[in-house]
């Protein structure tokens, strides 16, 4: 099957979007790889061909008469043992690699004997924890093998450890230094193993025995499709690092402009917050960029800034905006500087200040300096898009509507929940527009200039 590939690697994650020749999104991909920047691009590829896969598998199962009377429960228990199969073998490589490096060191040394017994209790724990973890109709934990298998080895270490701090403290130590080995590995071609592994399972369930002839079928058909990748293009905080040709790598500005336009026709304003920077964008009833600011020497109002907090506060980022929607008023925060944010947060929870409301201060700051780009890069007109992984931040994005309202009125303002992957989907278009001819190969200018019209 012919598709264009774009790429968008961020300062956090990486991303990936596969386009058919009509300009319909097959599938996307994300990692949060950063040990390797061409390792994060190959797994962001896999992982959009994984969705692609089950994109067209969903279409062959809705135009099969045997098959779509159980299309929906089929799909989520194929998911389900799909990511469980893979799950079960990053999980394996984690136990080997945490096996030899507990076993590179001093054999006599007490804590590492004990090591060497808990290790097998730990990983048996988090195997049979997969069977619920990866269950049809349980709350997905994360995207990332990483976040899951370190929340459940966690667990399992300290419940196997007790008191024995030193143990534990050990223990979790393997963990970090092979957790990097394994999540940037490449397992590529691993798809037909995994889907044989799914539909077999599924095939044991009463409810899809009947149907066992037509699912192996499907499956089997699905895991032998060959993408032909016609034209990759690659964007993103990092994308000087990415293993392409200078012909084939475009801006974030104008990949993020293009990728809104994609989604939300109408958009003219464009808002992307992502980990590292803070764009604000216009764009014309083309997707062509028109005019743009951008915050890129500081990582104050941006997704770092929001993982610094979480840090100082012993929080995971994703806990931050759902605490802060809590807040019953909101703290006036006065620096938003990374450097000086820990020191006035100490002292707002040292006055006795709720950390909901410290927090709803915070999201309102960082919205206010997005306000500032916004105004500079020539205000905001209907329709006003909001991209990036802040974009899911439902603090920011309950910020952001209060203040735009009180600066422009009310407005519409489009939020999809795949904003993240909008610089890849972008860049998979200049990819179809630059195979077929119908752009130049260049890149935009300094970002002091307007950016470059690119039809």
């Amino acid at each position: 099957m012919r598709c264009y590939v774009g790429i968008d690697l961020g300062s956090t994650t990486t991303k990936a979007v596969y386009l058919d020749e009509e300009e319909r999104i097959l599938g996307r991909g994300i990692t949060n790889s950063r040990s390797n920047y061409d390792v994060a691009c190959q797994i962001a590829r896999e992982e959009a061909d994984i969705a692609s896969r089950f994109g067209l598998l969903n279409r062959r199962i809705a135009a099969d008469p045997s098959l779509s009377a159980v299309q929906e429960d089929l799909l989520v228990n194929l998911n389900c043992n799909y990511r469980q199969a893979q799950h079960l073998k990053q999980l394996q490589a984690l136990e080997s690699e945490c096996h030899a490096e507990v076993a590179s060191r001093d054999k006599n040394d007490p804590v590492v004997i004990k090591m060497k017994q808990l290790l097998p209790v730990v990983f048996n724990a988090m195997e049979k924890e997969a069977e619920k973890i990866f269950a049809p109709g349980s709350k997905p934990r994360s995207d990332f093998f990483r976040d899951v298998a370190a929340s459940c080895y966690h667990e399992q270490a300290e419940t196997c450890t007790g008191d024995d701090a030193k143990v534990f403290d050990q223990l979790i130590g393997v963990f970090d230094k092979c957790i990097l080995k394994v999540e940037g590995r490449s397992y590529a071609n691993a798809f037909a193993e995994y889907m044989k592994y799914a539909a077999a399972k599924v095939v044991q369930q009463p409810r899809f025995k009947p149907f066992q002839d037509s699912i192996l079928k499907v499956t089997t058909e699905i895991a032998e499709i060959d993408f032909e990748i016609l034209c990759t293009i690659g964007t993103g905080y990092g994308r000087q690092r990415l293993p392409f040709p200078k012909e084939q790598i475009r801006s974030e500005i104008l990949c993020h402009g293009l990728g809104a336009h994609h989604m939300f026709p109408n958009t003219r304003t464009v808002l992307d917050i992502g980990g590292q920077d803070t764009k604000a964008i216009q764009i014309d009833e083309k997707g062509i960029v028109t005019n743009f600011q951008m915050n890129d020497r500081c990582a104050a109002g941006c997704g770092r800034y929001l993982g610094y907090i979480a840090d100082e506060m012993n929080m995971g980022v994703h806990e931050l905006g759902p605490m802060a929607v809590k807040s019953t008023k909101t703290v006036k925060i006065n620096s938003t500087c990374t450097v000086f944010a820990g020191t006035e947060l100490r002292e707002r929870l040292a006055l006795g200040e709720k950390r909901e409301d410290i927090l709803a201060g915070l999201h309102r700051a960082i919205i206010l300096r997005a306000m500032s780009l916004l105004a500079r890069s020539g205000g905001i007109e209907s329709e006003f898009t909001f991209t990036g992984g802040v974009a899911k931040n439902p603090a920011a994005t309950k910020a952001l509507g209060v203040l735009i309202e009180e600066n422009y009125g009310k407005m519409k303002i489009n939020i999809s929940p795949d904003s993240i992957f909008t610089g890849a989907l972008g860049a998979a278009i200049f990819a179809k527009r630059l195979d077929r001819g119908e752009m130049k190969p260049v890149e935009l200018p300094t970002a002091k200039k307007v950016a470059a019209q690119i039809s």
